[in-house]
């Protein structure tokens, strides 16, 4: 764990658990929905700090499919050799999805 970024997460206990668990086997791609289950915590409020994560530039989206007319978002830990390169291209570009 990159205690640098764990500690831009304002270390919120659900904040830190989700990144426990994707970072766990070098690295875990999940949607919000399977984080839910596994952390046993409401769908809303895990949605709520995935999104705060991807906003500090810790996890990024790298899939998402379409699910009974919504579209479902996988998460995956931001490398942190990734960062840098991330932070060069600007916010706007960073939350975009190539197909």
């Amino acid at each position: 764990m990159n205690w640098e970024r764990l500690a831009r997460a304002n270390t919120h206990p659900l904040r830190v658990s989700i990144l426990e668990v994707l970072s766990i086997d070098k690295g875990r791609t999940l949607s919000p929905k399977d984080l839910s289950l596994e952390l046993q915590a409401p769908l809303s409020t895990v949605n709520y700090h995935v999104t705060e994560l991807r906003r500090s530039n810790l996890v990024k989206v790298v899939d998402e499919r379409q699910v009974r007319g919504a579209i479902e978002h996988f998460y995956r830990v931001i490398e942190p050799s990734e960062n840098g390169s991330r932070a060069k291209r600007g916010r706007k570009a960073a939350g975009k999805v190539r197909a």
